[in-house]
Parts: C-alpha cells; structure tokens; sequence
C-alpha cells in the first residue's frame, strides 16, 4: 500500500470517528425548579398509556428520532431524548417535558412534522402500574447524548412488564417497527408542509395554560 494511500485512509478514519463523536456529543443536563414542575402536572382522563413517536424522513423514510410520552394517572409527561423540543410553558428536567396536555402534545407534534419531516404515531394501553413504573423510570434516566434517542427509549421499554423484548436498537425505524407489533397498537401519521426551520415553530408557540 502506497504512502500516500495509507495516509489517506488513516486521514478518512480520523473524519469518521470525528463525525461520530460530534453525533454523539454530550448531554445536555437540565433541571426546572420544583415550583415550575409541580404547577405543570397535567392528568389525562383517558386510560394508561404509552406512546412511541418517530420521526422519518418524507424521502427516504429513515428515522431520525424517537420520543415516549407516558400517560400515567399522577401525571401525563414525554421523555423527549437528545431532543431539541422547547415550549417557554412547558418544564424540563433531562429530557422530560411535564404538562403534557392535549395542546402539549399538538405542539409536539407539529413542532417535528414539517416540510421534510413525517411523524408517526404508535399508542399501546398499559395498566396504570406499569404507566407509573414508565414515568419513574424516565425521570430517574438522566440527560441523554446526542444520537442516542431510540436506545434510550428501548432501554426504558425493555425494563417494563409485558415490553421485555424491546429490541436495543440506535435505529427509531427498528424501534417503531417493534412497537407496532404489539397487542393493539395504534397507528397515526401526521405530515405538514411547514417550513423546515424550527425558527418559525418557535416564532408562533401557542399559549399553554400550565395545569390542568
């Protein structure tokens, strides 16, 4: 092998596990205060539940995140990993989003489907045990590094009675297609033609009351 090449490739190996360092980059810790928490508590009056959304490219339907939302009956909240979802009435403490509410939960979504983006769906009911099981677990998980959103997610799933078989898996679309196999899960897709600068999302937040 020439000199040249061998650099070459040694030079190409080094830009690789730059990019995938910068991918994987640090979490990004946050903490809201106690107060800010406790006024956002939200209840649903539906039944336990647990919901996967996923992120997928319109063209090449690839996945590009993963998020959980819990509906327990203390409270409704979304594990929203590595994610760079925001609402100013909405706290967040390492991933979690409290004050889920049904205008929360439009928010989210609209905030992700966008011009190059869909968003998918996935709804399965739990017992309100293991709906509170969830929610503890991803308020004890901790801020989460970049590009580890679906691993993340499954390393919650994979703890909760009946979901064990959880796949770990860096890949929403793996994940997404596990979930769907589920008992009774639902499906939903939302598309938007909105532009693909979050900007404009954050330009026009709705206003959200901060409980229930």
């Amino acid at each position: 092998m020439g000199v040249g090449i061998a650099r070459g490739m040694r030079l190409g190996l080094v830009l690789l596990v730059s990019a995938v360092l910068t991918a994987c980059g640090p979490a990004e810790p946050l903490w809201a205060p106690d107060a800010e928490v406790a006024r956002s508590v939200y209840r649903d009056d539906g039944p336990a539940s647990l919901t996967l959304y996923t992120v997928v490219g319109k063209k090449s339907r690839s996945g590009v995140h993963s998020g959980l939302l819990v509906n327990a009956p203390s409270q409704r909240a979304i594990f929203d990993p590595a994610g760079t979802f925001f609402h100013p009435h909405l706290p967040e403490r390492n991933d979690v989003v409290f004050g889920m509410s049904d205008a929360a939960v439009d928010f989210y979504i609209d905030y992700h489907a966008r011009v190059t983006f869909d968003v998918i769906e996935q709804t399965v009911l739990v017992s309100p045990e293991v709906a509170e099981l969830a929610l503890a677990k991803v308020q004890a998980y901790g801020a989460v590094r970049k590009a580890h959103c679906a691993d993340s997610v499954t390393d919650i799933l994979a703890g909760l009675p009946g979901f064990e078989a959880a796949p770990q898996t860096m890949f929403p679309n793996k994940l997404k297609a596990w979930f769907g196999t589920l008992p009774d899960a639902t499906y939903q897709s939302y598309s938007d033609d909105s532009p693909d600068e979050r900007g404009v999302a954050m330009a026009n937040v709705p206003h959200l009351l901060l409980s229930n």
